[in-house]
């Protein structure tokens, strides 16, 4: 099973920058996307369906905000839409794919970066996300969490951990919440395969147009995996070189065993 996460900045956007295009040198077999500022009804999916992937959309009520959708060519045996939690579903943060005995969590993650309310809700958010993990976890065991956390997890994992100490996104408090995250049984897939390597950043701020070029990003893309997937995991990897957003997509291979 490959698996991509891919924050697109505008699903629109991207598919006129190449996205489609991109699609049809088969990446993967499931592709989840955040931040598609879209519905459905929005996008032609024709192209997309002629390359094989179904898509299942949820969107927030917001037009033009947020949103959540996974691309797969690996029919869903069930397809969840939300959390059940008002504001997050209202945001479209959240979508849920079983693929037998594996769940897909797709997720956009809160970003503090607009002001204090916003940063609130961000560790709202985070606690009860964790909460609803915690109980599909009884059920579904073998759990793959894709998507933008918003959260640059360890110095390595920023170009400039020094000047951002303050920054959103890599607040001790955020930082401290992903630590314990990890520390339930939960495997950052990129860092169990390259512990220390350097400048493997997933999101470049638009801001400063020559920042991409010189590398100085943030890893805040993450597919976490339940322990209980941990000897499956076979690559994961970042294409810091496709750039149909501010963001670029990020990989894992997992082996799976066929029922019998």
């Amino acid at each position: 099973m490959r698996v991509i996460s891919y924050n697109v900045n505008g699903i629109r956007a991207a598919i006129k920058k190449g996205f489609v295009e991109w699609l049809s040198e088969n990446p993967a077999d499931i592709i989840c996307l955040q931040e598609t500022k879209a519905t459905k009804e929005d996008v032609d999916t024709a192209e997309i369906e002629k390359l094989g992937y179904e898509s299942y959309w949820f969107s927030a009520q917001k037009k033009g905000y947020s949103g959540v959708a996974i691309f797969t060519k690996i029919k869903p045996d069930n397809v969840v839409y939300g959390t059940g939690i008002e504001q997050s579903d209202f945001e479209g943060r959240v979508i849920q794919a079983d693929f037998g005995p594996i769940t897909i969590v797709n997720a956009y993650f809160p970003s503090g970066t607009s002001g204090d309310e916003r940063q609130n809700y961000k560790y709202q958010w985070l606690s009860e996300f964790e909460q609803y993990l915690a109980a599909l976890r009884k059920k579904r065991p073998q759990l793959i969490v894709v998507g933008d956390y918003n959260i640059a997890h360890r110095e390595i994992d920023i170009h400039d951990p020094k000047g951002n100490k303050k920054s959103s996104g890599f607040l001790p408090e955020e930082r401290a919440w992903m630590d314990q995250f990890i520390e339930t049984g939960w495997i950052d897939s990129f860092r169990q395969l390259h512990p220390e390597f350097t400048g493997g950043y997933t999101w470049w701020s638009q801001r400063f147009p020559t920042v991409r070029l010189q590398n100085k990003g943030w890893r805040i893309d993450y597919i976490c995996i339940t322990d209980t997937l941990s000897d499956a995991l076979k690559s994961a990897s970042i294409f810091p070189d496709v750039k149909h957003s501010d963001h670029c997509p990020i990989f894992i291979e997992l082996s799976l065993k066929k029922p019998k």
